[in-house]
């Protein structure tokens, strides 16, 4: 009996323990602004443990249905979540958390008045995205280019990074003369002081609407559902603009 009730006392511990970190798959872009709504978050928090890892949204889906230990998947597109549930691997419904925007950045060339129109330039001899086929942001970038018939005569310039974090890092260190990123990005101080940026009109390609869900595992991680309300309540909502993302009404 003894041994029965000490198994279930270990066993009880170690469920309670692995419920205290909240393990969160994030869409590159979100680098930043989840570093400090995180933050933020264990100021109220103290005792939880929030482990987030980065990368595109196409990649963390795979790694997903192979069975990582997730409880969180916050991607860059509404798409992959939602094949995520049609697989039967989350649990309660998909939230649009974000609207994303795309931009340009580069330290070399002068993006913020010619916009579209310097990827054509001599000068630009490198083009970075970010993977279309895994990264949303890419996926928009080659939309819009191709929208203004400029995909095709521009891709020997396009050097493709696996995230659109990568990317934006082409084109800081200066291995990309221009890069397709997420706005977000560049607002950091770092960005700004040695580059510039163009904003696409958000009218120019497929809305980017980030969704976010929980992800079915053996037990319920009841503190990943709070950290989820969360950055989707009002609290978060200077974060997130400050940023550069627009916000579900």
């Amino acid at each position: 009996m003894k041994k029965i009730v000490l198994t279930f006392v270990l066993v009880t511990m170690y469920v309670v323990a692995g419920a205290q970190t909240i393990n969160v798959a994030a869409a590159a872009n979100l680098q930043y602004v989840m570093e400090e709504i995180k933050t933020a978050y264990l100021r109220s928090n103290p005792k939880s443990k929030i482990n987030i890892v980065y990368g595109s949204s196409g990649t963390l889906t795979q790694q997903i249905s192979n069975g990582a230990d997730f409880d969180l998947f916050m991607s860059a597109d509404d798409e992959f979540p939602l094949a995520l549930k049609k697989k039967a691997l989350t649990y309660g419904p998909m939230h649009i958390y974000a609207y994303g925007k795309l931009a340009l950045y580069s330290t070399s060339v002068d993006v913020r008045r010619k916009g579209l129109a310097v990827l054509s330039e001599p000068g630009v001899k490198k083009i970075a995205i970010c993977n279309p086929i895994t990264a949303p942001y890419g996926k928009r970038s080659v939309e819009l280019m191709s929208s203004h018939g400029m995909y095709g005569p521009l891709k020997p310039k396009i050097v493709v990074a696996d995230n659109i974090s990568q990317a934006a890092q082409y084109a800081f260190t200066g291995n990309a003369d221009v890069a397709f990123v997420a706005l977000s990005l560049t607002l950091t101080p770092e960005m700004k002081a040695k580059g510039n940026t163009y904003i696409f009109s958000q009218k120019l390609y497929t809305p980017i609407r980030q969704g976010c869900i929980l992800i079915k595992r053996g037990a319920v991680n009841t503190r990943a559902s709070k950290f989820m309300k969360y950055f989707l309540s009002p609290a978060t909502k200077n974060i997130w603009e400050r940023f550069g993302y627009s916000l579900p009404e």
